[in-house]
């Protein structure tokens, strides 16, 4: 499919079948290896070169480089570039894992996380139940009518504090730098296990103590003699900071092959199905490293119990559909985007070749800092998309981040919110992968 402009609807871009030339597609440039020192920045510099040209619209919005240069994590990368007219991340992880195998089993498909179906509720019970039921009912109602006039407010005036991490209106046809950083999803699932929270809430807490620790260490240069100690807190008071966050509004496609499943059914829904929520990040330094974590839960909790996602959906596609792509994008007038997608269970392989990681993100976004997550098999990736004139060290970020991981999960160990099982299959899991 490809998108051309429908002249008898005033120019108006649509949606038409076509033919696949994959000459026009698919780039295998090739590096002079001696000049290539190192690999992984040539990775990174060739991504950021990608990310200051647009998918041409006279072909299928897609292209696919393939770098035949072993760096430090594989022996080769592939890039695939999707204009995000053709889909979500949901949707393009589903469809890549489509064409994926286990490695385990090379006939069978990756397992993919699917949603939990709300158990139905029963009809009996006393006053109390039901009284509780109808409160919960009314409290998602208000929550929602509380946090889609927020987010309207939001979009036409209400900005976030200015930080070092704040860019300025118009930054999205800036060039980006895209790293990202490989942690343990086994550490992640020792906090969130302890602290009876979520993968989203322990990657949610982790982030905002990252965050809290970069803009101190910015702050405190910017002070007058180079700046205060590295313990103390150099944080402005009441610092607005605020993710705009994607919400998945379908539920994951399964362990089918897509193509089988759309014809076998009308209720697939692939391109985009997304809204948007406004979480708050609480930027301070804490003495204990578990009150970012439970922060996260705390504001997780929250916005389970709203609507907000599906109200700000509809009111993109109603933006969209008669002003145009432009308002119906929400210009948003928050610090950040971050977005969670969970990947699959295992290692897998594609077309025959293992994949070490799996790093999406996105480019020409307004923000100046994108953050993703994704789980695969016993990892989790988080990936930047960083303006550099804005963030010109996304490095020590990631570095902000692995280290906030490695204090929050201490501080379980040491208050002892974890059983010795728990400690030791992690330790034998880090001695295996010392052998």
């Amino acid at each position: 499919m490809e998108q051309v402009a429908d002249e008898k609807n005033g120019g108006q871009l649509k949606w038409v079948r076509t033919e696949v030339d994959l000459d026009n597609h698919v780039k295998v440039p090739s590096p002079d290896l001696n000049q290539v020192e190192p690999a992984d920045m040539y990775v990174e510099d060739y991504v950021s070169n990608l990310s200051r040209t647009k998918i041409s619209m006279s072909i299928p919005m897609w292209d696919l480089h393939i770098l035949n240069i072993r760096t430090s994590k594989a022996e080769s990368v592939g890039i695939l570039r999707v204009h995000h007219s053709i889909g979500d991340g949901v949707s393009l992880m589903s469809l890549f894992m489509s064409c994926s195998r286990k490695v385990s089993d090379p006939d069978a498909l990756p397992t993919l996380p699917t949603s939990k179906k709300p158990k139905p509720c029963s009809s009996s019970g006393g006053f109390l139940k039901h009284f509780i039921r109808l409160f919960s009912v009314l409290l998602i109602y208000w929550n929602t009518l509380v946090d889609v006039v927020m987010f309207l407010i939001t979009v036409h005036f209400l900005d976030d504090t200015k930080t070092p991490l704040k860019g300025p209106s118009g930054a999205g046809s800036t060039p980006r730098r895209i790293v990202h950083r490989i942690v343990s999803l086994d550490d992640v699932k020792l906090v969130k296990n302890a602290m009876n929270a979520t993968i989203n809430d322990v990657m949610v807490g982790v982030t905002q103590a990252a965050l809290s620790r970069y803009l101190n260490r910015k702050y405190g240069k910017n002070k007058k003699g180079g700046g205060g100690a590295a313990g103390n807190s150099n944080l402005p008071k009441n610092i607005r900071l605020r993710a705009t966050s994607f919400v998945n509004l379908r539920p994951y496609l399964g362990n089918e092959v897509i193509s089988e499943t759309m014809k076998s059914s009308s209720d697939v829904k692939l391109g985009n199905l997304i809204g948007y929520v406004l979480f708050p990040f609480t930027i301070a330094l804490r003495e204990d490293a578990l009150d970012y974590v439970r922060s996260a839960k705390a504001t997780g909790k929250r916005k389970k119990a709203t609507l907000e996602a599906i109200y700000t959906y509809f009111m993109a596609k109603t933006f969209n559909k008669f002003f145009g792509a432009k308002w119906g994008s929400f210009a948003t007038q928050t610090t950040l985007l971050f977005s969670n997608v969970p990947g699959p269970q295992e290692e897998i392989t594609c077309f025959g070749h293992q994949v070490a990681y799996v790093a999406p993100t996105c480019y020409g976004q307004p923000n100046a800092l994108m953050i993703h997550v994704v789980s695969y098999a016993n990892k989790i990736n988080i990936i930047l998309s960083v303006n550099e004139g804005i963030v010109p060290d996304p490095h020590q970020l990631c570095d902000d981040l692995e280290e906030s991981l490695k204090l929050i999960k201490d501080a379980v160990i040491y208050q002892g919110l974890v059983d010795c099982n728990a400690l030791l299959s992690i330790a034998r899991i880090n001695d295996d992968k010392l052998c």
